[in-house]
């Protein structure tokens, strides 16, 4: 007799949607999940243009040591804007799905923090060989200010630009109601933007759903918008977010305090 997969029966709430929702409701069905994707944030060109325009100038006049790379959405904005990036200027990712986003678009990768892929552990996992020049960060319109600040604190000259705005998307009238329904069994968290969309649009969430987030900084940023979080991913990568679903559905009980 074939076991049942660990997720049969699951109606799992994926709230971004192009190549990384699909790979994730593809992953999700491997579980027996059934995958709804709803995007709930979408990205907008910078409010300030010329500001960016003027930034990447000066990158591929090689005027900067460092460049920073936080999204797949940078990547997005390098990509159409054709930027070349100087064989002088250094490369960074926050994490290896950055990195790899980076590897595709055809952009060589010279640094991704270890242990921590997030603007905190790549502060923390900084080159000590590396404390000195010139440093373009360029994120979201929202992004906090943890990289920026904590980059010039190690005594690196910083230069933030915003590269693009994160929007919200309304989620259509029958997701309010099967999250409501408490049809959604679980729903998954990508970024503090997503949580505090989920909190503007879907709270007061059902008990029985589970909230599952990609990271310990995502749990933090969505327990800050007031939601309750029941998995958090060990690492900052869709795959071991939906791993961590599936050890929370073979394992319920160990987990169970981990919102206290």
């Amino acid at each position: 007799m074939i076991a049942e997969k660990p997720l049969a029966g699951w109606r799992v709430l994926v709230p971004r949607g192009g190549k990384w929702g699909d790979g994730v409701a593809a992953t999700l069905r491997s579980y027996g999940a059934i995958p709804v994707i709803a995007p709930m944030i979408n990205f907008a060109a910078s409010d300030d243009e010329a500001e960016l325009a003027a930034a990447l100038h000066e990158l591929q006049s090689g005027a900067f040591d460092w460049i920073v790379i936080t999204s797949a959405t940078t990547v997005d904005v390098l990509m159409s804007q054709r930027v070349s990036i100087p064989e002088r200027t250094k490369i960074a990712a926050v994490g290896e799905t950055t990195g790899a986003a980076l590897t595709l678009a055809g952009y060589r990768v010279d640094y991704v923090p270890e242990i921590d892929n997030s603007a905190r552990g790549l502060v923390k996992e900084w080159p000590r060989s590396d404390i000195a020049g010139r440093v373009l960060i360029p994120q979201s319109d929202i992004a906090e200010p943890t990289l920026v600040s904590g980059l010039t604190d190690l005594g690196l000259n910083v230069q933030f630009v915003s590269a693009y705005r994160t929007v919200g998307v309304p989620v259509a009238d029958h997701i309010h109601t099967d999250v409501a329904s408490g049809r959604i069994g679980a729903i998954l968290v990508t970024s503090g933007s997503v949580a505090r969309q989920i909190a503007s649009q879907l709270a007061p969430l059902p008990a029985q759903t589970l909230v599952a987030c990609i990271g310990p900084r995502t749990a933090y940023d969505a327990r800050a918008a007031g939601l309750t979080v029941h998995v958090i991913a060990e690492f900052r990568s869709a795959t071991s977010l939906v791993e961590a679903l599936v050890d929370h559905a073979n394992n319920p009980t160990a987990m169970e305090n981990q919102d206290v």
